[in-house]
């Protein structure tokens, strides 16, 4: 074997070494939503026919216990109507149409029971659920998780620090992410890098890591991420050039309204 001939070899096993590197998630945030209307079985289904990797819905108790897949307080944006998610039944919920707001062709797209989501994720996908409300929905979604046989495939992540520890209480082997956004400054409003402390905050708490808002993302955030041995994820990135940077730093995931837009980008 020539001199060149093994130099030839190192060198694709680095290439190879850097592509493996910079896989990373691509999670279809509310659904497809770029395409249909957000947090629907709609918009959930054709985030799978387009490949995502992942796809991540909100999700709120309705007045009688049901977890119900929607991201705001009220049906008001996705309904045309407003009703208070936590002071409506899922019955009254389940008659509005939540699908017409994006176009004529999803008319009569209802708001999805948690486990009706859950029961479209393909084998080898994920399932991002990210908690709206308080730590009370914790024991219900443990419940539903269980119940749906797809235990593997479920990740939860909130804003709300209490609820991702104590669903990882509850739940210790199900992944949580604590959702942050990125800071400005009070006098400039200049976006400001992510805060380290957070990595020890998550860490305390027995989480695997954060799920952040990408302008905050450094380099210096990402080798600390990397000191306090924790996991990644940033939303919601649908500039390609951003996501090559993202993705060169080592996020584990990247959230986009655009999935497969997005990976025919980067490719």
């Amino acid at each position: 074997m020539t001199k060149r001939f093994w130099l030839a070899v190192l060198l694709g096993i680095i290439v190879a070494g850097c592509r493996m590197d910079s896989k990373a998630e691509i999670i279809a945030h509310r659904g497809a939503s770029y395409l249909a209307p957000e947090n629907t079985r709609a918009s959930t289904l054709l985030a799978w026919k387009l490949n995502a990797d992942a796809v991540e819905v909100d999700v709120y108790l309705s007045k009688d216990n049901r977890i119900v897949v929607i991201h705001d307080r009220t049906t008001k944006r996705t309904a045309g109507v407003d009703v208070n998610v936590a002071q409506a039944t899922a019955e009254e919920l389940r008659q509005l149409d939540v699908g017409s707001f994006k176009s004529k062709k999803y008319a009569g797209e209802k708001i999805p029971f948690l486990e009706e989501i859950i029961a479209t994720i393909p084998p080898k996908k994920k399932l991002y659920v990210e908690v709206k409300c308080g730590p009370e929905i914790v024991p219900l979604l443990k419940q539903v998780i269980e119940q749906s046989g797809k235990k593997k495939q479920i990740v939860i992540i909130s804003f709300n620090l209490d609820v991702v520890a104590q669903a990882k209480k509850v739940m210790p082997n199900i992944p949580a992410y604590w959702l942050l956004g990125t800071q400005k400054d009070k006098q400039t409003e200049a976006l400001l890098p992510h805060d380290p402390q957070w990595l020890q905050t998550a860490s305390q708490r027995g989480i695997e890591g954060l799920d952040v808002h990408y302008a905050g993302v450094t380099p210096d955030f990402m080798k600390a991420v990397k000191e306090h041995k924790q996991e990644l994820y940033v939303w919601t990135v649908d500039d390609p050039k951003e996501a090559k940077r993202l993705i060169a730093l080592g996020v584990k995931g990247i959230t986009t309204n655009r999935p497969a837009w997005l990976r025919k980008q980067l490719k």
